[in-house]
């Protein structure tokens, strides 16, 4: 929150904005089929007084984890004596102590619960369904996974690579540190095919013996939780459902213009719906589930459709829009486990640089490799923030070049608050180089099978 309000301050922001204001309805002007006009209506909730105001374009900025998904109600559900709430709800542990809990879903918001709720209580049972392949969010050599696997050269070498070879090596790099089979975590599918999953303090709760894994919820007692393997939670006190989320654009004309089914939505890019296709001047962002960080992707889909709006870029027609939508909901059918989280699904180094190719801030490496060798060798190998968008293209940061070349050294004082005695060089690179000797050899040995006759 302090980066934000910082960020609000030094863009001179919160003069635009109208706190304790509530908006109810989002539709299109009197006017849009010449002007592209939107209407906002808008309570004041200081005064209760409500107005309108008509506006060029509209951002839809609430992203998408706005609306609990509930399941569908096991057997016995509305006889249970506990509690049961979402985990939309769930703010912290206290009042919680000395409790037994079942957390049902094994995504970020479910481990990071089910281990809040076992330093204090008695129980906690982890529930999933599939499994899950848990990530740490320190990798080899205390580096932030997402330094590690955020960047251009491993995304070079997961498109040339088979993509069982890129499963192996991952799940590989995972189970050194936690044995998934033994965990009780091990999935059926691969660990590319679904959305990452990160907590560094599961595996410990999981060997204490205050977390236990368990399979999908069969029936509820007035107590107790039965699990579809025969064993139950006895004397249940809460049960936190972490089941995600329903997408939906109900403030927009009711939640009529814009179509959602299975929280599957067409917009182009991610940004633009299809059904406002004939203007384009109103945008989604954050409608998007990136393998990466959020901030940085909502702020180039922000630049993206000022853009449009600004009529600097020209989106495709309707027709090629439609095409390219239905290919991405194709691929990402292919790639992922079926899943209502899984129908946003974005890699994050190739959308940033698709959305910034379509404004002209995408990195040229080749053009740097020749001006700014040491720039370019930081930019394919480092990892992919987002300052590097602010290297060319409108609205460049003079400080950018600075900011990528010293990175490291900023991860690194971090956490290095003593000196060591003998310094210690940071080793991500070698493993990077690893890496590339393994594509090179894979794709050496692809050719030369090749080339034998038949």
């Amino acid at each position: 929150m302090e980066y934000l309000r910082q960020y609000a301050d030094h863009f001179d922001l919160l003069k635009y904005v109208r706190f304790r204001h509530k908006v109810l309805d989002v539709k299109r002007s009197a006017s849009y089929r010449e002007t592209g006009r939107w209407k906002v209506q808008y309570k004041n909730l200081e005064t209760d007084a409500e107005d309108e105001e008509e506006f060029d374009g509209v951002l839809i900025c609430i992203g998408h984890h706005c609306t609990p998904y509930m399941p569908p109600k096991w057997p016995g559900q509305d006889s249970f004596k506990g509690k049961i709430i979402h985990s939309h709800s769930y703010k912290d542990h206290r009042g919680l102590e000395d409790t037994v809990s079942v957390v049902v879903g094994v995504g970020n918001s479910g481990c990071d619960t089910a281990v809040e709720l076992s330093r204090v209580g008695k129980m906690t049972y982890l529930v999933t369904r599939r499994g899950t392949w848990l990530f740490s969010r320190v990798f080899e050599f205390g580096v932030p996974y997402d330094n590690f696997l955020n960047n251009r050269f491993n995304n070079f070498m997961m498109s040339i690579l088979p993509e069982s070879t890129v499963n192996n090596y991952l799940e590989n790099k995972v189970e050194v540190r936690v044995n998934h089979a033994n965990f009780g975590l091990k999935p059926k599918h691969r660990i590319m095919n679904q959305h990452p999953t990160a907590n560094d303090e599961l595996p410990n709760r999981i060997m204490s013996g205050t977390v236990a894994m368990k399979t999908n919820i069969n029936e509820f007692t007035e107590t107790d939780v039965i699990f579809e393997d025969g064993s139950r939670a006895e004397n249940v006190d809460l049960v936190v459902l972490a089941t995600g989320y329903s997408y939906n654009f109900n403030l927009i004309e009711k939640g009529k213009l814009i179509k959602v089914n299975e929280n599957k939505s067409d917009l182009y890019r991610f940004v633009f719906p299809i059904e406002t296709a004939d203007k384009n001047t109103l945008g989604v962002i954050g409608y998007v589930q990136p393998l990466g960080s959020i901030m940085p992707v909502a702020e180039m889909q922000a630049r993206v459709f000022l853009h449009v709006l600004s009529g600097r870029k020209k989106l495709p027609n309707m027709e090629k829009m439609k095409k390219e939508i239905a290919m991405t909901h194709k691929e990402l059918d292919r790639t992922f486990v079926k899943s209502r989280r899984h129908t946003m699904e974005v890699a994050y180094t190739p959308y940033m640089d698709e959305l910034a190719g379509m404004i002209g801030c995408k990195p040229n490496l080749f053009w740097k490799l020749l001006s700014d060798p040491k720039l370019a060798r930081c930019m394919f190998f480092g990892p992919n923030v987002a300052y590097q968008y602010r290297t060319r293209g409108l609205h460049v940061w003079e400080g950018a070049r600075d900011a990528l070349l010293n990175l490291n050294d900023r991860v690194i004082k971090a956490t290095r608050s003593r000196e060591p005695p003998i310094a210690d060089e940071y080793r991500g690179f070698p493993i990077f180089k690893s890496i590339l000797i393994l594509g090179i050899c894979t794709a050496a040995g692809f050719h030369f099978y090749r080339k034998q006759p038949n």
